[in-house]
This record gives structure tokens, sequence and C-alpha cells, in this order.
């Protein structure tokens, strides 16, 4: 059962919380002991709050899931995990993330760059819920929830240690997570086809699907490079080399998209970007070019 538990919590997808960090790393502030202990809590914030809307999403659709080729094998639909256990989890982990939450808005009381810490896990919490009970019943909309998670994330990553976050960043973030959104609808709909058991997959095409990565894989590059090269990044980081790893960028992209065209990987991009070895080692080489950069 405490193994079905940890599962049925997905600790694979907290790589996504690393978000939270972004705004650490390019205010220079990794040497600031208070800033890093106030991003790490909120790393866990987010942690705990994803889990438990991971098992509040599992107990809800458990009937559905059951149906579903991959996901009647989770703990919740497969009866490996009982629905009192993971409400009981959930509502724990909930009541932690609260806590933390109330602890960090209490470290910055009068933030001066942006709102208090608790109003991000709150718009998290509020909006999963909304896609959880009605949302990821709508066509587009499903994708742009997903989208707007990682957004808060970074939000609560920059109220977190009381920094602006740069408005290039949240429009990378927001069509990066964007464009894997759809690449894993694209992926759950060649994988399921006709027996797709999710009401929008049904509004959903691959041809469809394909006009709408394209741009969003050419989005999330262009942002991304016009924060690189932006008049005020420059000025901040005294620094104009951080176009430099534009390339890093662009190789990960289009990785991704032949590994969704060519290999079948898009359904778990968190599993995808630890499964890769091209994609991890992009990933790393990323993070050391603008940790180097900006020291």
């Amino acid at each position: 059962m405490p193994f079905a538990l940890i599962e049925a919590m997905r600790p694979h997808q907290w790589v996504k919380n690393a978000l939270v960090l972004a705004p650490l790393v390019f205010a220079h502030m990794l040497e600031d002991g208070e800033a890093i202990t106030r991003a790490i809590a909120a790393v866990a914030v987010f942690c705990a709050l994803s889990s438990s809307i991971y098992l509040f999403n599992d107990i809800a659709d458990r009937a559905a899931d059951r149906q579903h080729p991959v996901k009647r094998d989770r703990p919740i639909p497969s009866g490996r995990l009982s629905v009192g256990m993971a409400s009981t989890a959930c509502a724990g982990l909930a009541i932690a993330a609260a806590a933390g939450s109330t602890w960090l808005s209490l470290e910055i009381p009068s933030p001066m760059h942006g709102m208090q810490f608790w109003v991000w896990p709150l718009a998290y919490t509020v909006m999963n819920i909304a896609y959880s009970t009605t949302l990821k019943h709508r066509v587009i909309v499903d994708c742009l929830c997903i989208a707007l998670g990682f957004q808060f994330r970074v939000q609560a990553g920059g109220a977190a240690i009381d920094v602006e976050t740069s408005k290039w960043i949240l429009l990378c973030t927001f069509f990066f997570a964007l464009f894997l959104a759809f690449c894993k609808r694209r992926e759950e709909l060649v994988r399921s086809g006709s027996e797709a058991t999710r009401a929008t997959m049904r509004y959903y095409t691959v041809p469809f699907l394909d006009q709408i990565i394209a741009p969003l894989a050419a989005l999330s590059i262009l942002t991304y490079a016009l924060y690189t090269v932006d008049a005020r990044t420059i000025a901040e980081h005294k620094t104009q080399n951080l176009m430099f790893t534009v390339p890093i960028v662009v190789f990960g992209v289009f990785r991704y998209l032949f590994l969704i065209h060519f290999r079948g990987g898009g359904e778990d991009p968190s599993k995808l970007l630890f499964r890769d070895k091209q994609i991890v080692l992009s990933g790393v080489l990323w993070v050391i070019a603008v940790m180097v950069i900006l020291r």
C-alpha cells in the first residue's frame, strides 16, 4: 500500500516544479541563503500540492480510467490503493501545502514586486479543480489550463523571493508548456486511436494538432531568444552572452519534435525528459551554460 500511494503521488512529475527555481537563478540570488531557503520551500509546496491534485484527479476519474488502456493500471483504478487511503493522503498533502504557503507569505508580508506567495498556489488549486471537474472536457481549454499551471509556478517562484519575473520568461514558459500539452494530446491520440477515452479527444486529429504544435515550437524558441537579447535582460545580467544558449534550446525543442513524430515519445513529457539521452544532455548543457554566464 505505501508503494502504491507513492506511485499515485507521481513523484516523477515533481520535475515540473523546478520551474519555481527559475527566478532564483535569473535574479542572481544563488548565494543568498535566505532566498534559497524560501525558493526550496516554494518547490516543496508545489510538490505537495501537485501530488494532492493528482490523487484528487485519480479518485474522481477512477471509473473512466478503468476503461483506459494505460491509466487502468494506476494504483487507484486498479484497486491497489483504496479510495479512503488516497483521500486521506490528498487532504494531508493539501494541508501541508497550505501551511507552507502561509509561512512563505508571512516571510514577505508586503512584497514589492508582485502579489503575495499564497495567491499562486491558490490559483493553481482553483484552476486544477476546475480542470478536473469541467475544463478538461473543453477542447483547447484543457491544454491552456496545463500551460497556465506552469506559469503559476514561475510566478510563485518570483513571489517567494520577492523579485519581478521577466515577461519574456513568462511567455516562453506559457508557449513551451502549451507545446508539451498538445504534443501529449497527439501522442495519446496516436496510441489510443478510436478507443480514446478522454472526452476532448474526439475533436482532436493528428493534422489539426500538428498545425498547432509547429507554431508553438517556434514561439517557444522565439520568446526565449527575444528574452536573451532584450535590452533589459542585458542590463540586468550585465552580459549579452545568454544569446549563446539559444542553439541549445533550439536543439532541445527539435529533438522533442523528432521523438514525437518518429519515436512516439510524447505521452509523458516528465518521463521522456529523463529517458532520452540527447534531451538530458541538452538540458544539462543549458543549465551549465546559464550558470556560467550568469555567475
